[in-house]
């Protein structure tokens, strides 16, 4: 069934939209793909600052609300641009990303990081008044910061291997 749904002529349909033929023929196609490698450059370049505080390891005298305020703009606006540039990648060869494995564990593992980045934005909520700037956070924090380095590194790794697996 998910075959089935995989190789939907929806996906094909997407491949023959104007700005998809566009962007796979010309040099849109080159720009918009370093365009997406600086997006996640710049979130992930971010993303590393405020997660290896989180995981105690650096910036310990910042608080992860001084953080957040300072780095969390600069990584929604990297994620926006990666994401819409992500977007018009995929729609150029829409049914043979769906079927790729690669594009598959990036697209779960982007699931899992969302999943992740919840889960820490609504405890930290629940219990920054206890954090100090110099403070060690509680251990589900911690992990989840790992938790955050290890996802988006996997979400990146998949995303190149999408096209050196068929």
């Amino acid at each position: 069934m998910i075959d089935t749904f995989l190789r939907h002529e929806f996906w094909l349909s997407l491949e023959y939209l104007p700005i998809a033929e566009q962007i796979g023929a010309t040099w849109l196609f080159p720009l918009i793909n370093s365009l997406h490698v600086l997006g996640i450059c710049f979130m992930l370049g971010t993303l590393l600052m405020l997660d290896l505080r989180v995981a105690g390891i650096v910036a310990m005298r910042y608080s992860i609300a001084q953080l957040n305020r300072d780095f969390l703009p600069l990584i929604w606006l990297s994620f926006l641009l990666a994401i819409v540039t992500g977007v018009a990648l995929f729609i150029t060869r829409a049914s043979a990303h769906v079927l790729n494995p690669a594009f598959q564990w990036k697209m779960l593992l982007m699931l899992i990081a969302a999943g992740n980045m919840i889960f820490f934005h609504y405890y930290h909520r629940q219990h920054q008044d206890s954090h100090t700037a110099s403070s060690r956070l509680p251990a589900k924090l911690v992990v989840s910061g790992f938790l955050s380095l290890f996802l988006w590194v996997g979400v990146t790794l998949a995303g190149r291997w999408m096209g050196h697996i068929v």
